[in-house]
C-alpha cells in the first residue's frame, strides 16, 4: 500500500507566489470573488477527497479491475468507485469550472487543473470517468445549440451523467481522415432537429461504459453521406447511451453498446471500451463536415489534463520513494557511518539515491508550475477584458499545450522509474505500489496524441505554420524576467544559463525552420528532440521564477532552501540535456537512414 498527502503547500506556492494567480483571476471579467481564500478552501476540500476517498481505492481498483458482462454488454467498476463518484458528484466537483447557467460554479480553469491533479494522484483510473466530461461540456457549450446544452450538458455538470469522446477506429488512430463510421439521415427528432442513425465501431474509448451514472453522452465522429474524403468530411454527433424523452427524462436504450473492454498494461480500474454503434440515434453538433473543430475543443482540454496525469503519478511516486529512502536502512555512507547507533544508514546518505529523488522533485514541482501556467493562460484568454491580452494568452496556451502534454508525461515515466528503482527489488512487487505507478504512467504518453504527435504539433503547427507567435511571447517573457533579475545575487547562477539557453532556443528554431523549408523530412527528424529541448528550457524558466518567488516570500527557511537546492540541481544536472537534443537536431534527417 502507498501513502498520499495532497501537496497543498506547493500548489499554493505555485499558484499564488510564483504565478500571482489571485491578482490575475480577480482582475478578469466575473473574477471579483476568485480570491485566495476561496481557492484555498476549494483546494483543501479537494485534498480531503483525494486522500480519504480516492487514494484508498487506487491499489485495490488495480487488482480488481473492471468486469465486462458479455450477455448484458455492461461494465462493473471496482469496489468503492461508485461510492467515490457519488461523493464527487455530491460535492459539486463535476461542475467546478462549468458555466453557472448550466448548474456549474464557474470557477477558474487553473483551479480545476489544480484539483484535477489531486484527484488523479488519488486514483488515476477512477479519475478517467469524469475526465472527458469536461471536454464534452466545452464542445457542447461552444458548438452545440441551446437545447443540446439544456438536455445533455446540464446533467453532466450536475454529475448525474458523464461524457466521452469517440474518435479512434481500428484502422484510424491519429489519422482521423481514415475513419469509416457513418451517419445516415433519419427524419426529425427532439426539438424538430434532424435525426441521424450512427453506425460504426470505435476503440480505446475511456469510460465508454460503466455503472457510475445513469446515462453516458458519447460525442462521436462520423461521416455524412455527402462527406468529402479525408479529415474535411468529418462531422460530430451527440449519441446518448439512453435516448431522451421530450422532457429530458430517460427513454429507451440506444443502440450504442460496449462490445468489449481492453486488457491493459495499466489503469485497470478504468473501462477502456470497444464501442459498437448499430444505427444509434444521434444529433449533429456544430456544422456538417466541421467535426474536427469541435473535436479539438475537447482534445486541447484533454491533452492538458493528460499532462496533469503525468504530474499526478510522479507526485505520488515521489512521496513514496522519499518516504522509503528515509526509512530503509541499508549499507553505510561512503565517507563513514552517519547513523552509528543503527545497524545501517538510510538510503538518503547515498548520492545516487539523492540524484533520483532530486530528479523527481525537479520534474514534479517544475511540471506543476508548467501546467498551472498553461491553465492560467486559458483563464486569461476566456475572461480578460482586453482583447489583446486574450489573444496573447490564447497563443501562449496553444504553444504550451504540446509541451505540457508531451514533455510532462515523458518525465512522469522517468520519475516513476526512478521511484521504483529506489525501492530496488521491493519496487517490483505489486503490494508496494511502485510498479502500478510505472504501468499507469505509460499510457499518458500515448493517448490524446503520442509524444511524437505532440512534437509534430509543436514544431509543425505552433512554430512553422503559425510562425511561432506563442513561442515569441514566451521568449519575450523569459527575456524580460532575465533583465528584471540581472542584478539579483540570489539568482545569478540561474539567470546567466537561462538567458543563454533561451537565446540558443530561438537561434536553433530559426535555423531549423530554414532546413525544413528546404527539406520537409527535417521536421520529422527534429520534432521529438525539439520538444524535449523546449520542455527543459521552459522548466528552467519556471524554476528560476520559483526561486525568485521563494526569496521574496514568507515561507519557512527550509522551504526556501529546498527550492534553491532543487533549482541548482536542475540547472547543473538536467538542463544540460539540451545539448544532447541540440546535437541530435543538428544531425538532421541524414542520421536516420531509410530501412528496407
Amino acid at each position: 500500500m502507498t501513502i498520499y498527502k495532497a501537496p497543498l503547500d506547493d500548489q499554493r506556492f505555485a499558484l499564488f507566489d510564483v504565478l500571482g494567480a489571485e491578482a490575475v483571476l480577480t482582475g478578469l471579467e466575473g473574477g471579483e470573488g476568485h480570491t485566495r481564500d476561496l481557492l484555498d478552501a476549494v483546494l483543501e476540500e479537494a485534498g480531503k477527497l483525494a486522500e480519504q476517498v480516492l487514494a484508498p481505492t487506487n491499489w485495490s481498483g488495480d487488482v480488481e479491475g473492471c468486469r465486462y458482462d458479455k450477455a448484458t454488454r455492461t461494465v462493473t467498476t471496482p469496489k468503492g468507485f461508485k461510492e467515490a463518484f457519488e461523493q464527487f458528484a455530491g460535492g459539486g466537483w463535476a461542475g467546478l469550472t462549468m458555466p453557472e447557467a448550466y448548474g456549474g460554479q464557474a470557477l477558474p480553469a487553473v483551479l480545476g487543473t489544480a484539483t484535477t491533479e489531486l484527484f488523479q494522484s488519488g486514483n488515476l483510473a477512477w479519475s478517467l470517468y469524469p475526465l472527458l466530461s469536461e471536454g464534452a461540456c466545452h464542445a457542447l457549450e461552444l458548438h452545440g445549440e441551446e437545447w443540446h446544452r439544456q438536455l445533455y450538458m446540464k446533467p453532466i455538470v450536475e454529475g448525474r451523467w458523464t461524457g466521452t469522446m469517440c474518435l479512434t477506429e481500428p484502422q484510424a488512430g491519429s489519422d482521423l481522415g481514415l475513419l469509416k463510421t457513418r451517419a445516415e439521415p433519419a427524419g426529425k427528432g427532439l426539438h424538430d432537429a434532424d435525426l441521424y442513425k450512427i453506425s460504426g465501431t470505435k476503440i480505446f474509448i475511456s469510460a465508454g461504459e460503466h455503472d457510475l451514472t445513469e446515462n453516458i453522452v458519447h460525442l462521436v465522429l462520423a461521416r455524412l453521406p455527402d462527406a468529402p474524403a479525408g479529415s474535411r468530411g468529418i462531422s460530430m454527433f451527440i449519441v446518448p447511451k439512453f435516448k431522451l424523452n421530450t422532457d429530458g427524462s430517460l427513454g429507451e436504450r440506444n443502440s450504442a453498446f460496449a462490445g468489449a473492454i481492453e486488457h491493459k498494461m495499466g489503469i485497470k480500474g478504468s473501462a477502456t471500451c470497444v464501442m459498437n454503434f448499430d444505427g444509434a440515434e444521434g444529433y449533429l453538433i456544430g456544422h456538417p463536415h466541421k467535426g474536427l473543430a469541435a473535436m479539438f475543443t475537447m482534445m486541447n482540454a484533454a491533452r492538458l489534463a493528460v499532462g496533469v496525469q503525468g504530474l499526478a503519478l510522479a507526485e505520488r511516486a515521489l512521496q513514496n520513494s522519499l518516504n522509503y529512502a528515509r526509512e530503509r536502512l541499508q549499507s553505510r555512507a561512503l565517507s563513514g557511518a552517519k547513523f552509528p547507533d543503527k545497524p545501517a544508514d538510510n538510503l538518503l546518505v547515498q548520492p545516487d539515491v539523492r540524484r533520483m529523488l532530486l530528479t523527481q522533485r525537479a520534474f514534479v514541482e517544475g511540471s506543476r508550475l508548467l501546467v498551472l501556467y498553461n491553465a492560467l493562460q486559458a483563464d486569461i484568454e476566456a475572461r480578460a477584458t482586453d482583447p489583446a491580452a486574450r489573444q496573447k494568452a490564447g497563443e501562449l496556451a496553444a504553444f504550451l499545450i504540446p509541451i505540457s502534454k508531451g514533455v510532462v508525461t515523458e518525465l512522469s515515466i522517468e520519475c516513476t522509474k526512478e521511484a521504483l528503482q529506489i525501492y530496488g527489488g521491493h519496487g517490483y512487487i505489486g503490494e508496494n505500489g511502485m510498479e502500478q505507478f510505472a504501468r499507469d504512467a505509460r499510457i499518458t504518453t500515448l493517448y490524446e496524441g503520442t509524444t511524437g504527435i505532440q512534437a509534430a504539433d509543436l514544431l509543425g503547427r505552433k512554430i512553422l505554420q503559425l510562425q511561432g507567435v506563442g513561442f515569441k511571447h514566451f521568449l519575450e517573457e523569459i527575456s524580460a524576467f532575465c533583465q528584471q533579475h540581472s542584478g539579483d545575487a540570489a539568482l545569478r547562477a540561474l539567470i546567466g544559463p537561462l538567458a543563454v539557453y533561451a537565446k540558443q532556443w530561438g537561434d536553433m528554431t530559426m535555423k531549423l525552420a530554414q532546413r525544413v523549408q528546404a527539406n520537409p523530412e527535417e521536421l520529422g527528424a527534429a520534432a521529438s528532440d525539439y520538444l524535449y529541448y523546449s520542455g527543459y528550457v521552459a522548466l528552467a524558466y519556471l524554476w528560476a521564477r520559483s526561486v525568485a518567488a521563494a526569496e521574496a516570500g514568507a515561507q519557512s527557511a527550509a522551504f526556501r532552501q529546498a527550492k534553491r537546492d532543487t533549482a541548482s540541481f536542475y540547472f547543473a544536472r538536467i538542463l544540460p540535456r539540451c545539448l544532447m537534443h541540440q546535437a541530435a537536431i543538428e544531425a538532421g534527417v541524414a542520421s536516420l537512414p531509410e530501412l528496407a
